[in-house]
Parts: structure tokens; C-alpha cells; sequence
């Protein structure tokens, strides 16, 4: 498919955006639909458009990738296992507490449990968490642009970055929440499309019937799903498991993003219906990613197809856009591009929109009864969406210039590391009823906890006899972060028991 082509589907692709999103503002553009949607989303629209937030491009194609590494194949899916856990405690732990408290931003909890520093410790932990987070994901999809459609046009890669991030501005400042449940449930559609159509295309190019492809699959050297031989390796089961429980936790449960959906929902027995639901869709969804993987190395072989190299790195990442690309036909092609472009925009644009709310309303009090009229406020949420645009925007070429690894590998460590923190504030806040903290020592606790866990990763091997920490990390961040917090606390008042 040629680099014309491509960039034609984009263009039509966030001119229908643009469209619904223009269609969804013109009717309520106020600081209530663009934080909450006016509480009143529809919770099966919430759940099938969160698939697409949950997914990203990440999934998309770092883990297919990934499938041809003989120490992960079918890994990722103990982690999925570990993550449907933890959807399940957020659905039945954290949103009933949510909403007793009626709140926009999660992290009010935090003001009201253990002070104002503490709040704003929180709420600085999820910007800048979700900024990188997000920043890493949008970098995904923006080198394949890159590589199959910018260099063509001579582009450089600064240039492609910023015109992604004006696309996804473009129908996100106005309607905010409001137009993102629409649009995630649009590109949500298209991506799930895609992964059904491209196993059938897969498929039919390697002469397979599906029943054939799941024997293929299972026979081959990438569908190894548990690894429980040794302990001491990082893709051992109880430690894919448990970190994908916390990790889980932390980066839905504690991150205003998936959690500003959920919040607007009718009531709790809605936003529960909507987190029961999405989680089985999202297993399922994440067996056929794997699946794709296997498929792809299995056409890669037969095909005499080399996993793609980049200044001399094998980058699994681009495996599957280059056999979409230049092995398949146009249609395969297209229904990729559509899948990539949508995972990947339905996670950002619900991003920037948390970032905003999050500042907005932690921050700037924008939820406060006596900020809400006040002139020009839509304006201000407006100059807070452009800079957390260009922040991202930064994050992106930093990161490209440094990354040398998968990225979702990337992700999920980073993750480890900045969501620890908000794991350990609320686990104090939920289970140490009868205390609470020194307030303004709270920064300090959160800033030790990532550098004392980053010295234990760094040297685990050597300290614990061979033991490699993976995604158990976040637990001991977590961990860490909780025993500081019980070494500032002091009795708690009747105000500050939830």
C-alpha cells in the first residue's frame, strides 16, 4: 500500500472524528460534559469503548511481537489473567467507594482521607505517570507513520508527532468526556474488526481454516502460555499473575483516566455492569492478539520474512506493519491501519482528557461551586488541554531518542515505578482506618519509594540469588511506599476515618 493511500485513510479517518465530535460539543461544550459527561453515559457504550483505551497500539503490536521471543510466547497472557483479577477488585472495592463520595477526580479521596499535600502528591504522581505512559503509546503508532508514510514525503519525525497530537486536539477540547465515549466506541469497532479480519486474512494466505490456523498455533514454538519451571526468571507465572492484579490496580483503578469513564456512568450498579462486561471482552480479545502474533511468525517463515531492524535492533514492534504493508494486499492493509490508528487515538484522546480534568479539577478547583461560573473558565480548560498536548509532544522526542526496547516493556516498567506510590497512598487510606499521615511529609515518602525500588531492581540478581523482579515490582514499590507512609502516620481524627 503506498504512502499516498495511507495517509488519504488518516485524513478520512479524523475528518469523521472531527465530524461527530463537532455534532457531540455544538449541543453542551461546559466544563460538566467535558469532566463527566453530565453523568449520564450509556454503560455498555462505556464498556465497549474502553477496550479501545485499555488496548492501545501497545497491544496492537508490541505484544504480537513479542510472541517470537521463546522466553515470552503466549506470556502476556498470564498477565491478562492477573489483570481480569484486578478489574474485578476495582469493580467491587474502588467504585462503590467512588461513588459514595460523588467524585470527579478520584484523588478527592485522597484530600479527604489524608490532607491537601497528599492530594496533590496523588495527583501529581497520575500527570506525570500518564504523560509518559500515554506519550510512550502515541509513540508507537507515530514511528510506523514514520517509517510507511512520513519518510516518504521527506517529514521529519518532530513534524509527524505534532501533527498527531493537533489531529487528536482537534476533536477532544470541546466535548472532552462527552465526545470520547462516542468516538472510543467508533475506533474500538475498528479495532476490534481488524483483529478478527486480519486473522482471516492471515489465515487464508497460509491456506488455514480456523480450525487448522488453532492447531498451527498450538503445535508451534510460540504458544507457550505458562511458565512455571523457574522462579527466579521474570515471566514465571505468580509473578506475570500478581503483577498484573497490581499493576492493574494502580494504572485503572488508581488512574483518573479509565476511572473518569466509569465515574460517568447513571450509578454504581451501571459502572459495575460496565467494568463486568468489558473485563470478559477484554480477555477474549487478548487470546486473539496473541493468537495474531503466533500467525504472523508462522507467515513470516514460510514466507522467508525477517523480523524488521532499526540502527542495527531487531524491532518486533514492526513485524506486523510490515507484513500488513508489503505482504498482504490493499484490503488486509487498510483494515491494519484503521485497527493501529484506532487503538492507539482511543487511548490518547481519553489520556489528554484525563490529564485536563485531573489538573483542572485537582489543581485549579474548576469543580468547586464557587469556580464554576467564573469567566472564562472554558477557556482556561482549553490552554490546559493545548499544554498537556505539548508536553506529550516532548516526552515523544525525548523517548526516541533514548529507546532502545520493546515498548511495552517500556511501559510496564515505568508503570512499576510511577504508580507504586498511589498504590501505597491507598492502601494506607483503605486499610489503616484509625490513622492517618504527617501531610507534608507525603512528597518525601513518594519520591524515596521509586529510588529505593529502582536500586533493588537494579541489583535483585545479586541481592536476592539470582531472583529477577518483573512486574512484581510495583508491589514491592507499593510496599515500600506503605511502610513509609505507617512510619509519618499518627492517630486519625473522626473527620479523616472512610
Amino acid at each position: 500500500m503506498s504512502s499516498g493511500t495511507i495517509l488519504a485513510i488518516i485524513i478520512i479517518y479524523f475528518g469523521i472524528l472531527i465530524l461527530i465530535s463537532n455534532l457531540v460539543s455544538k449541543k453542551d461544550s461546559s466544563n460538566d460534559a467535558f469532566f463527566k459527561a453530565n453523568k449520564n453515559s450509556k454503560w455498555y457504550l462505556v464498556a465497549f469503548g474502553m477496550i479501545g483505551t485499555a488496548l492501545s497500539g501497545v497491544t496492537f503490536i508490541s505484544v504480537p511481537g513479542e510472541v517470537g521471543n521463546p522466553d515470552l510466547q503466549f506470556k502476556y497472557f498470564q498477565f491478562v489473567l492477573g489483570n481480569a483479577i484486578g478489574f474485578i477488585i476495582i469493580a467491587t472495592v474502588l467504585l462503590p467507594l467512588y461513588y459514595r463520595m460523588n467524585l470527579t477526580s478520584i484523588y478527592s479521596y485522597i484530600e479527604q482521607r489524608l490532607g491537601v499535600v497528599s492530594y496533590k502528591t496523588a495527583a501529581t504522581i497520575f500527570l506525570i505517570s500518564r504523560t509518559i505512559g500515554s506519550a510512550f503509546r502515541l509513540y508507537l503508532v507515530v514511528i510506523v507513520l514514520q517509517r510507511f508514510v512520513f519518510d516518504a514525503y521527506n517529514i521529519p519525525f518532530a513534524v509527524t508527532v505534532l501533527i498527531s497530537l493537533a489531529l487528536i486536539f482537534a476533536y477532544t477540547y470541546r466535548g472532552g468526556l462527552k465526545t470520547i465515549i462516542i468516538t472510543d466506541t467508533l475506533q474500538t469497532f475498528f479495532l476490534v474488526s481488524s483483529v478478527f479480519l486480519t486473522i482471516i486474512f492471515i489465515c487464508n494466505s497460509l491456506d488455514y481454516s480456523f480450525m487448522e490456523a488453532f492447531e498451527a498455533v498450538k503445535n508451534s514454538n510460540y504458544s507457550k502460555v505458562f511458565f512455571y519451571e523457574d522462579y527466579l526468571k521474570g515471566n514465571y507465572v505468580v509473578k506475570q499473575i500478581l503483577g498484573g492484579i497490581f499493576v492493574t490496580i494502580a494504572m485503572v483503578g488508581l488512574d483518573q483516566d479509565l476511572m473518569q469513564k466509569n465515574l460517568s456512568c447513571k450509578n454504581i450498579g451501571e459502572a459495575q455492569k460496565n467494568m463486568f462486561t468489558f473485563t470478559g471482552i477484554f480477555v477474549v480479545i487478548n487470546i486473539f492478539f496473541l493468537s495474531v502474533g503466533a500467525l504472523l511468525y508462522l507467515y513470516a517463515e514460510k514466507n522467508g520474512i525477517s523480523v524488521p531492524m532499526v540502527d542495527g535492533v531487531k524491532r518486533t514492534d514492526l513485524l506486523f506493519p510490515e507484513i500488513a504493508f508489503n505482504h498482504l494486499n490493499i484490503i488486509p492493509a487498510v483494515v491494519f491501519l484503521l485497527g493501529l490508528t484506532a487503538a492507539t487515538f482511543a487511548t490518547t484522546d481519553s489520556a489528554l482528557t484525563a490529564l485536563t480534568t485531573s489538573f483542572c479539577v485537582d489543581f485549579l478547583g474548576m469543580d468547586k461551586a464557587e469556580n464554576q461560573n467564573k469567566p472564562n473558565v472554558v477557556r482556561t480548560r482549553h490552554l490546559v488541554h493545548v499544554g498537556f498536548s505539548l508536553l506529550m509532544f516532548l516526552v515523544i522526542i525525548i523517548f526516541n531518542s533514548l529507546n532502545d526496547k520493546s515498548v511495552v516493556t517500556m511501559i510496564f516498567k515505568v508503570a512499576s515505578y510511577t504508580y507504586g506510590p498511589l498504590l501505597g497512598l491507598y492502601a494506607f487510606g483503605l486499610f489503616m482506618k484509625s490513622k492517618t499521615v504527617h501531610d507534608k511529609l507525603v512528597p518525601i515518602i513518594c519520591v524515596i519509594s521509586p529510588l529505593v525500588c529502582f536500586l533493588i531492581a537494579k541489583n535483585s540478581a545479586a541481592l536476592f540469588a539470582n531472583y529477577v523482579i518483573d512486574n512484581e515490582l510495583i508491589i514491592v514499590n507499593g510496599l515500600i511506599t506503605f511502610i513509609g507512609l505507617l512510619m509519618i502516620s499518627k492517630p486519625a481524627t473522626s473527620q479523616t476515618k472512610f
